[in-house]
């Protein structure tokens, strides 16, 4: 397989998806134009349950094993959702501006902002940040954990890069199959990829 080819794709529910993550079974996605989140089968994009997003501008995306987590870019506010009812059950404010991508590393909570370009490892108990670095991309929107190494997808280079998660060192890109790269995840053998500009969700190779 090469590296960024796209296995499948398929229509987002809606118009402005902005993050996404793989709960083990489904895909999840949130979507800044009808303010929801939406669980969506992988083989035939149909959606599974919705609910409304707690806040105004949703944006990143992720899965913790048990429940979901999400930043919005109105509120500036950091949410850990129940999947099933939607009730957020803890917040807290993300550390920058324009918040962005969000994934989960099996401890903490990794977040990028497409305010300052950096990328914050972050306490889900109590929201601190632990550690930041530089993305070496000036719009980072998503964030993927493949439970080694972290990827990230950028607006303006149209990149998917896979970065050193002690050092943010790139150690590989290639180029996104789009040109609105937003939201990234891991399956457990491929790289998921909402998109902005077409509203189709892709399913990539990273090998």
């Amino acid at each position: 397989m090469t590296a960024g080819r796209v296995i499948r794709s398929f229509a987002s529910p809606s118009s402005a998806s902005q993050g996404l993550t793989w709960d083990g079974h489904a895909l999840w996605l949130c979507d800044s134009f009808t303010d929801w989140l939406y669980q969506i089968d992988p083989l035939s994009g149909r959606v599974i349950r919705s609910f409304a997003s707690p806040g105004h501008a949703p944006t990143g995306l992720t899965w913790d094993g048990r429940t979901l987590w999400h930043c919005d870019e109105a509120t500036g506010m950091i949410y850990q959702i129940d999947p099933v009812t939607g009730r957020v059950i803890r917040l807290f404010a993300v550390p920058a501006g324009l918040p962005a991508g969000f994934t989960y590393d099996g401890r903490t909570l990794w977040h990028c902002s497409r305010g300052t370009g950096l990328i914050y490892q972050i306490n889900l108990l109590t929201g601190g940040v632990i550690r930041l670095f530089a993305s070496s991309f000036s719009s980072p929107r998503g964030l993927a954990w493949d439970g080694r190494i972290l990827w990230v997808a950028d607006a303006n280079t149209k990149a998917i890069a896979q970065l050193d998660p002690e050092t943010g060192r790139r150690i590989r890109s290639f180029a996104s199959p789009s040109t609105g790269p937003r939201g990234l995840a891991w399956d457990g053998r491929a790289l998921w990829l909402c998109e902005y500009d077409t509203d189709l969700i892709y399913q990539i190779a990273v090998n």
